[in-house]
């Protein structure tokens, strides 16, 4: 098992802050280094200014969103990006719930599994350039062929000569059928709020005979370090209360969904009921201890040594850490090694 380190959303902290934690990392042997997006800063700006200070740690979109892209303006970043840090890109797709997809996109949700699978389709045939692009399918119409077509439209290839034709590309997923998906057609899972004991359970019939040698399973776990086990969990329960319960309606929360199939159910409907409310402290209260200690590693450094007995077992192969403690990221790097 190999470790990465999760920055997030850029905005709270100062840029020097952020390169320093994440030359640390490099220095420590980590193996790359992930931004995320949802509507505030994007994923790519934030990777590419680390990328541009540092010279040996993979950076990777943990995700980078499908409907706020074109396929091909995703492969031309991809190559971009590549090609500047000689080789160290890994591509995450993810496309989102309706919240953000509609709300803030503008884009129909639509249909996730095709849409997806025709994404990641455009995306690889744009970076090995074999032919110009031409892609007809139900989501995407490369050239455009609608009736508002003005006709002058043409199969392009690109410009650009890629680094590598086969730049990794990770899928965020966390329902069965999306993870199968994943399995299928990507080179890497990038799940949230990954527990180690249900994996069995709870997606060992998605993974039954597939090649994981091959295949890179990399959750983001967040780390907190120190003495105080509870004042640690509680730093972890407002990300769980957000995603359980406002990340998507009532109805229509996959995170919510993902708390029940691992036996939270009324747990899950209470933080819901309560941040939906307005309710959030509430609703971080609600949080129970014992989710956090399936998806997160919290306390002192031997109670993290204990913990992640559970994480070595699990076909884990990348541990993409949420920390930004220096001292956490030492005691990773000292115990996975």
């Amino acid at each position: 098992m190999r470790l990465g380190l999760n920055i997030g959303y850029f905005g709270a902290g100062a840029p020097d802050r952020l390169v320093e934690v994440v030359t640390h990392a490099e220095r420590l042997g980590f193996h790359s280094v992930w931004t995320a997006e949802a509507y505030g800063s994007d994923a790519v700006v934030p990777l590419t200014w680390v990328a541009a200070r540092t010279s040996s740690i993979n950076v990777g979109t943990a995700i980078m969103q499908m409907p706020a892209r074109t396929p091909a303006n995703t492969a031309m970043t991809a190559a971009t990006l590549d090609l500047l840090t000689g080789g160290r890109f890994l591509l995450g797709l993810g496309l989102s719930g309706p919240q953000v997809v509609e709300g803030w996109h503008g884009e129909p949700y639509g249909k996730p599994l095709a849409k997806t699978r025709e994404y990641v389709s455009i995306v690889r045939e744009v970076l090995r350039r074999e032919r110009p692009l031409e892609h007809h399918g139900e989501h995407y119409d490369i050239p455009y062929t609608g009736p508002d077509a003005t006709g002058l439209g043409k199969p392009l290839k690109l410009i650009l000569h890629p680094h590598r034709a086969d730049i990794p590309i990770y899928l965020a997923a966390i329902g069965p059928r999306n993870v199968a998906l994943a399995a299928e057609i990507a080179d890497g899972w990038l799940p949230i709020f990954f527990s180690p004991q249900r994996f069995a359970e709870t997606y060992g019939e998605t993974f039954a005979g597939a090649d994981l040698e091959s295949f890179d399973i990399a959750p983001s776990v967040p780390v907190v370090l120190g003495d105080d086990v509870d004042g640690c969990r509680n730093l972890v329960k407002p990300m769980l209360a957000l995603y359980i319960g406002g990340m998507g309606a009532r109805g229509r929360n996959f995170y919510n969904d993902l708390a029940c199939r691992y036996g939270f159910e009324a747990a899950a409907k209470h933080i819901q009921d309560l941040y939906l409310d307005g309710k959030k402290a509430e609703a971080t209260a609600a949080v129970p201890d014992e989710l956090v200690d399936e998806v997160a590693l919290c306390g002192p450094k031997e109670r993290i040594a204990d913990l992640l007995g559970a994480w070595r077992e699990a076909p884990v192969t990348t541990m993409i850490c949420g920390a930004m403690q220096p001292e956490a990221l030492e005691v990773m790097a000292e115990l996975v090694a």
